[in-house]
Parts: structure tokens; sequence; C-alpha cells
């Protein structure tokens, strides 16, 4: 009886230890420094149509681009933007929204990026973008 639990341990360590070997890499989240924001209109064909998400309320289309700054040395791929708007009187463009957009890929090093959000007509400019940062991942990951 006493050699079959040895035997048991042993396997049992066995499987733990090939199993840790065996695994596939932990992905961590990396994090990407923006900088260098600003925003423009949308071209008109990206414009058309804008409407304020869940409601029929006319929309002003904008594009914020910015610099990105990857200092992982890797590709970074599914990095979310974070982030606020906030309008000419001080509040919330995104209500209750703080991931605003995302970058497929971030080479290593500084990069160029620009996504698009809809602001509510109502809404005056100038935008103010505050606190912006990413992250993302060094392998792909399903989405």
């Amino acid at each position: 009886m006493r050699f079959r639990a040895f035997s048991v341990f042993l396997l049992s360590c066995a499987i733990a230890i090939i199993s840790w070997v065996e695994a596939p890499p932990a992905w961590a989240l990396t994090p990407i420094k923006l900088y260098d924001l600003s925003y423009h209109d949308c071209p008109p064909e990206v414009a058309q149509g804008s409407v304020v998400s869940g409601s029929v309320k006319r929309a002003n289309c904008f594009i914020i681009a910015g610099k990105a700054e990857n200092t992982s040395g890797k590709y970074i791929y599914n990095a979310d933007i974070f982030g606020r708007v906030y309008d000419a009187n001080n509040d919330t463009v995104m209500q209750n929204r703080n991931r605003l957009g995302s970058i497929e890929e971030v080479p290593p090093g500084v990069s160029d990026f620009e996504f698009r959000i809809s602001v509510a007509a109502t809404q005056p400019t100038p935008l103010k973008l505050k606190q912006f940062k990413a992250s993302g991942f060094a392998g792909k990951v399903r989405r």
C-alpha cells in the first residue's frame, strides 16, 4: 500500500512538471505611453450618419490622434486605449466609458495612432483629452 501511494505521488509530480514545461506562456499586459494627443473632425465619408450609441441623437465625429511609445522591445497587439474626454464645459463626453478604442498593433519604439469617437452634437467644443494610456499583449489574443 505504501509503494502504491509513493507511485501515485511520483506520477502526480511528473504530470505537474510536464504540464508546467509544456504550458503555453501567459501573456501579461504591457503598458504603452500615449502623448501628443490631438483631435480633428472626421472626413465626410467617415462621419456620415453619425449617431450617439444607443440613441437617435445627432453626433459629431472626431478622430483622436497621437503618439504611442512602446518600450517593451516587442510588438504589442490588441492595445486598449483608455482615457477621459471632456467638452468645453468640463462635462464628460463618454459617460461610464473609459475604454475609448484600440490599436491593433504597436511596434517597438514610437509610432502614430488614431481612432474615431462620436460625441453628442449638443456638447460644445473644444474637447479636452485627459489621462490617456494604453495596454496590450505581446502575443495575439482572440477577440
